[in-house]
């Protein structure tokens, strides 16, 4: 196929170059030329900022396109359109974030989260000031903006889109600190403050997997709307166990209740990365029934993390507002 990928050089857009490119497939990337602009000579660059100025793609034609660099309405709007007579099928990344209730009822078709005029002008206003697609400059607003975003492609692609709602997703080149801290912490051992509790569920899904579904269902031109997250049964015990395992050494697991963190004053999930109360723990129920159905393939957790322990060797350490180790041995004292 001949492939145009949004992006491309960063996290999910990142694998799903690579992976086309290993099976064979013509791929052309635009992008700001920002991030890893050497990462792929193979493929075809195109330099834009999909805010400003799409101009570079009219006229071309590819069997696909793929998007995981959309935020706002307006920008899906814009790729669309412009996009709607050059190719086949057109698959929008976008996140379980559209529900403004989750758990384990929820499915593609369950009510999706709105946004007034006032906080869509808003968020549109300021995108010019965040000087990049970043979704995480959106706070609360950002479910809402996906959801229209689905909106805006469903209207103009109709059955050519391709709509996948993704969980938490972790893998190689991840540029969040969540699964970094733990590993990160892992590897120096000791005695490890494991939040809240071990069976309390997670839900996780590596990038690769999602990437290499999303390409599979492209050649087959398949649309449609699907929720993307991790397997049943996952919890947080075996993500720390399993991150213990990827670094090789034998850290000793502290079990700290919830109410015993809020009462020292640990923010859940900022502090402890996935670490949330249980009552707010409602994001890690949904599940990808359909998405399985229709070929999604999950790959074992620890998997997932030996290869992005592999990936972060050598880098310095995380700077982040996760909790500080000198924080975590106050909170162990006594135990």
């Amino acid at each position: 196929m001949k492939i145009l990928i949004l992006g491309g050089t960063q996290f999910l857009g990142r694998h799903m170059a690579a992976l086309a490119l290993a099976a064979g497939h013509e791929v052309t990337l635009f992008n700001r030329g920002n991030h890893g602009h050497d990462l792929f000579p193979a493929a075809e660059q195109i330099r834009g900022d999909r805010l400003l100025d799409l101009s570079a793609l009219r006229g071309r034609r590819w069997d696909a396109v793929f998007d995981a660099s959309c935020y706002l309405p307006s920008a899906a709007r814009r790729s669309a359109e412009l996009l709607a007579d050059a190719v086949e099928h057109y698959c929008l990344i976008s996140s379980i974030s559209v529900f403004p209730q989750i758990n384990a009822d929820t499915v593609e078709t369950s009510s999706l989260a709105q946004l007034s005029a006032e906080q869509l002008a808003a968020a549109e206003a300021q995108a010019t000031g965040l000087g990049s697609q970043s979704g995480g400059g959106y706070g609360a607003a950002y479910g809402g903006l996906k959801a229209l975003c689905e909106r805006e492609l469903s209207r103009v692609m109709g059955s050519r889109a391709l709509i996948v709602r993704p969980g938490f997703i972790i893998g190689p080149y991840d540029y969040s600190p969540r699964l970094r801290y733990w590993l990160e912490r892992m590897s120096e051992g000791g005695r490890v403050l494991a939040p809240g509790r071990p069976g309390r569920p997670v839900r996780l899904i590596d990038a690769r997997d999602i990437a290499a579904w999303c390409l599979a269902l492209a050649q087959a031109r398949t649309g449609g709307i699907f929720n993307a997250t991790g397997p049943d049964g996952q919890t947080m015990g075996d993500l720390l166990l399993a991150c213990r395992a990827a670094t090789g050494l034998k850290s000793e697991l502290v079990w700290c209740s919830e109410a015993e963190l809020e009462a020292a004053g640990a923010v859940p999930f900022q502090d402890l990365p996935y670490w949330l109360l249980d009552a707010d723990n409602a994001m890690m129920e949904a599940r990808s029934v359909a998405a399985v159905a229709a070929g999604l393939c999950l790959r074992p957790l620890l998997n997932s993390l030996l290869d992005t322990a592999d990936c972060l060797r050598g880098q310095p350490p995380l700077l982040a507002s996760t909790l500080s180790r000198m924080r975590e041995q106050e909170l162990l004292l006594g135990r």
